[in-house]
């Protein structure tokens, strides 16, 4: 083999990081002779596929591959790491630590959750399944409509009163009638709303005006109708009445909807198995919640 080609071989970052296994690979047998056999408490076994991991997660940050001296101290770094949590763990310092105790916790129900994850549904499996949860993907009520405001600030008690005049004056005269903006208040937000959901109105106006909103039939102004704002008279655009959507129409949605049901399902039998290992004591006296957690009356 040339030199030049010799030293394109040598350049090759994934020969080098090998190149650095077989060195820390060496040293460690040369320290720990008997490193051929199970890893003991002390022994701290590095391998190709934590190299692998190391180098992922380096490419994953930075975009780049880690050059041999980086890798070295990913390596150095993940010994440190393995070093310390074993101390601690010698030390006892995992006992007694609601945050270890939750991510610990945390980790199991990954865990149950990554068993359920595992495959995928068929088509008929979802569409199955969306038959019996059909109602969770329910779309609501739809509005689009305009309004003309008439002020608390402003008019204070005569509010009311001042937009059931407008009413009256309005009776017959189109949305756009330049007779209908002359009578009202101008609104800090909007005059216009496109197709809101119920739910969205009642956020922004309160759910007495949402539901009364909904109420209305379109083609003519209506109200007066109260808001937290103030009175309100309203033209009606349109109304979509809320329906369920078919299968086709958002399989991807109830793809969503059975992977993490699913994962929850899986989550629970896997608690309920291990829940059945344990006896739980509880101080006295033993109240009537005390019995429910121990599944008793």
């Amino acid at each position: 083999m040339s030199c030049s080609a010799s030293k394109k071989l040598f350049s090759e970052p994934l020969l080098q990081f090998l190149l650095i296994g077989a060195v820390l690979f060496a040293v460690s047998r040369m320290v720990r002779p008997d490193s051929g056999r199970a890893e003991s408490p002390r022994q701290i076994q590095i391998t190709l596929d934590d190299f692998r991991q190391l180098e992922i997660a380096f490419v994953s940050q930075w975009h780049r591959e880690p050059t041999p001296q980086e890798m070295a101290g990913l390596v150095e770094g993940h010994i440190r790491q393995e070093i310390l949590y074993r101390e601690a763990l010698a030390m006892g310092l995992d006992k007694d630590d609601t945050i270890v105790e939750r991510r610990m916790a945390q980790k199991m129900e990954f865990l149950a959750e990554d068993v359920a994850a595992a495959r995928e549904p068929t088509t008929t499996e979802l569409r199955a399944w969306f038959e019996k949860h059909s109602q969770n993907f329910a779309l609501p009520s739809r509005a689009t409509f305009r309004h003309l405001y008439f002020s608390f600030d402003s008019r204070h008690e005569h509010a009311g009163e001042d937009a059931a005049r407008a009413l009256e004056k309005l009776a017959g005269q189109r949305e756009e009638s330049p007779l209908a903006s002359s009578l009202a208040d101008r609104f800090m937000l909007q005059d216009y709303y496109g197709d809101r959901t119920p739910e969205q109105l009642a956020k922004e106006f309160g759910p007495n005006f949402a539901q009364a909103l909904f109420q209305l039939k379109p083609g003519s102004w209506q109200g007066p109708i109260q808001s937290g704002y103030g009175w309100h008279l309203i033209w009606i655009d349109s109304i979509a009445p809320g329906r369920e959507p078919s299968f086709e129409e958002i399989e991807p949605d109830v793809k969503s909807a059975w992977l993490a049901d699913q994962k929850a399902e899986s989550s629970r039998k896997a608690y309920e198995k291990m829940r059945a290992r344990y006896e739980v004591v509880l101080p006295v006296p033993v109240t009537t919640q005390a019995h429910a957690l121990n599944g008793t009356r």
